[in-house]
């Protein structure tokens, strides 16, 4: 048996406190055991917290969430999970309905202003430039403040757009507005997989992963009939746009609280600090070893997923063609129905309700998706599934993609009715859906605490071609055709569609291979593999080495009643001296010992 050792360690609090140092052997949990886990250890109360570290400047307190901390998004009601996901899909909504509402009205703003239309263009590429811009900042920096901070001055900069009135102010007043409206893309998926665990986070990250495509498409179809109001004209839209900003902003004040991990965490080792009148040190245990400076930031939000990480950069460039011949219809759709067909600008607008019904059935056979995953898991013996279980309808999406541009390239011509080239809106708008929402919720299980930047990634590289996609596709149909411009794009999307596939059968060795990314057999904690140890574990220490097995506890695994139930897997690490803070009543320290273990 080791020998005992005491201290008296203060705890930042107005009571005195009683801190045993708590010495054991060997001590095996077993995990085989009938009894439920809520009968094997409840939740210890605030003041029991236990830590490692000695509380010094040198080896401060490493704060972690506790065994069911209320305070641990995951932990917190269904009801506020799904406001606070409903707020973000509406800020996500509004944001990408922005980008391309503006282009219901490009007839009139050429006319208005005197411009050509490849000038009147650069209205949507400016502001899809600053989707590629505003996540080099903003990733990584907690979800709330920045959020709100970038929100604010979005909505101030879409006032400014409506009142202006010369090419300057337009295009000035549509990158800013760009810029600062790139955060729910970033920060609003990070604060999807902040909240929802690994089983319950399908439909919630679908919703958020649908909606960037869902908003571009319905933009044409209002500002095409606001424009052809002779009562509204084309900055109408921009008040349109402000209104929807407003709102969207005033329900983030109210139900957008903080979701991010690290700064939560961050805030609670700030706290203790502070009470103990900066007696005693805490660190968030996302901090060690961590500069929080803002070039630090900067630098490792650039290089960390985007240079280093395969991952994240294949996926990026596919969502990129992706997203970035979504863009090329929005120049593409006024030529081959406006020019050709002699649409009015809402009709034009209309166009694009195929493309949005294949939106929406992506995004009902996330359904499908979910099961699939939910079977993976139950097989899987830690009760966890491989990311790559999300990638089935992926591997359907980029079959589906390429059937309806090859589709509608060649059923674009006048001669062949109008409907036809609509319908194949269907089967590109399905595919894109399934595969931007299987690729989030990938990277979110392969990322886990690291996927805002992540997203980040795929975000600049897919905003840089959804700028630069609607610059040359107008020179494209006007120097090929409409048949053999659009073949061009599903000439590329064909050449995708082994991606999803490849990464479903290769993907854990391209993780395994990975600083960042989850892996199976790893032992040691690094980025989703947090996010299975949010809940805590339970500790015992001496101040010298010492082996133990713990319990470690796995929210993904349900009970037969649907409720979360942990899944308690056998761990042996080493720790050293944990404090375990207590408090007494009484105004004196008291030194205390205990004994557990043979």
């Amino acid at each position: 048996m080791l020998p005992a050792k005491s201290s008296t360690i203060p705890f930042p609090n107005s009571l005195s406190i009683d801190a045993p140092t708590v010495t054991l052997g060997p001590c095996t949990v077993m995990t085989d055991s009938p009894i439920p886990f809520s009968e094997k250890s409840s939740p210890p109360p605030a003041e029991e917290r236990t830590y490692l570290g000695s509380g010094t400047a040198d080896d401060p307190y490493v704060v972690e969430w506790d065994l069911n901390d209320p305070e641990d998004p995951y932990n917190w009601p269904k009801f506020k999970k799904w406001v606070i996901t409903a707020q973000l899909a509406l800020s996500t909504f509004t944001v990408s309905f922005s980008s391309s509402s503006y282009s219901g009205g490009l007839q009139h703003t050429m006319q208005d202003l005197g411009i050509s239309y490849n000038v009147a263009i650069l209205g949507i590429s400016l502001y899809v430039l600053g989707f590629a811009l505003g996540p080099l900042i903003f990733a990584s920096m907690g979800e709330r403040i920045v959020f709100l901070v970038t929100l604010s001055l979005y909505t101030a900069f879409q006032l400014e757009g409506a009142l202006g009135r010369n090419l300057g102010t337009l295009l000035s007043c549509r990158l800013l507005t760009g810029i600062f409206g790139s955060s729910p893309l970033t920060n609003a998926g990070g604060a999807v997989s902040d909240v929802w665990n690994f089983r319950e986070r399908g439909l919630a990250s679908a919703i958020y992963s649908a909606v960037p495509f869902l908003g571009p498409v319905i933009g044409p179809i209002v500002g095409g009939f606001v424009v052809q109001n002779p009562h509204l004209g084309w900055h109408f839209n921009f008040w349109l746009m402000f209104a929807f900003s407003a709102i969207t902003l005033i329900a983030g004040y109210l139900w957008t609280p903080e979701t991010y991990a690290p700064v939560l965490l961050r805030w609670r080792a700030q706290k203790f600090s502070r009470a103990s009148n900066g007696t005693i040190y805490y660190v968030s245990t996302y901090d060690l070893n961590q500069s929080t400076s803002f070039g630090q930031v900067m630098r490792t939000n650039l290089s960390r997923p985007f240079v280093t990480e395969p991952i994240v950069f294949l996926l990026a460039i596919y969502a990129s063609i992706v997203y970035g011949t979504l863009y090329a219809l929005f120049s593409g759709f006024p030529i081959v129905f406006q020019e050709h067909r002699h649409f009015s600008p809402g009709e034009n607008g209309l166009a694009f309700l195929g493309i949005g019904f294949g939106i929406t059935m992506g995004l009902a056979s996330q359904s499908i998706q979910n099961r699939i995953y939910w079977r993976s898991m139950d097989k899987s013996e830690t009760g966890r599934a491989p990311p790559e279980a999300r990638l089935h309808m992926a591997i359907l999406g980029a079959v589906l993609t390429p059937i309806g541009l090859w589709m509608f390239a060649w059923t674009s011509q006048p001669s062949i009715p109008w409907i036809v080239p609509i319908l194949a809106g269907i089967p590109f708008g399905t595919g894109i859906s399934q595969i931007l929402q299987s690729l989030t919720t990938y990277l979110m299980d392969a990322y886990g605490v690291y996927f805002a930047s992540a997203i980040a990634a795929t975000v600049v590289l897919r905003s840089t071609c959804g700028a630069v996609f609607p610059l040359f596709s107008p020179t494209m149909f006007d120097a090929l055709g409409d048949q053999w411009a659009m073949s061009v794009f599903a000439c590329l999307s064909t050449a995708c569609m082994p991606i999803p596939l490849l990464f479903w059968k290769y993907g854990w060795w391209i993780r395994k291979r990975s600083r960042f990314a989850y892996k199976e057999s790893e032992s040691d904690e690094t980025g989703v593999q947090a996010e299975s140890r949010r809940a805590g574990s339970t500790t015992f220490s001496s101040e010298t080495h010492i082996e133990e097995t713990v319990c470690d506890r796995d929210l993904t695994t349900p009970t037969t009643s649907g409720a979360q139930s942990p899944t308690l897997h056998k761990k042996t690490l080493t720790v050293e001296t944990v404090v375990i803070p207590k408090v007494n009543a009484d105004a004196n320290a008291v030194t205390k010992t205990e004994t557990i273990g043979p």
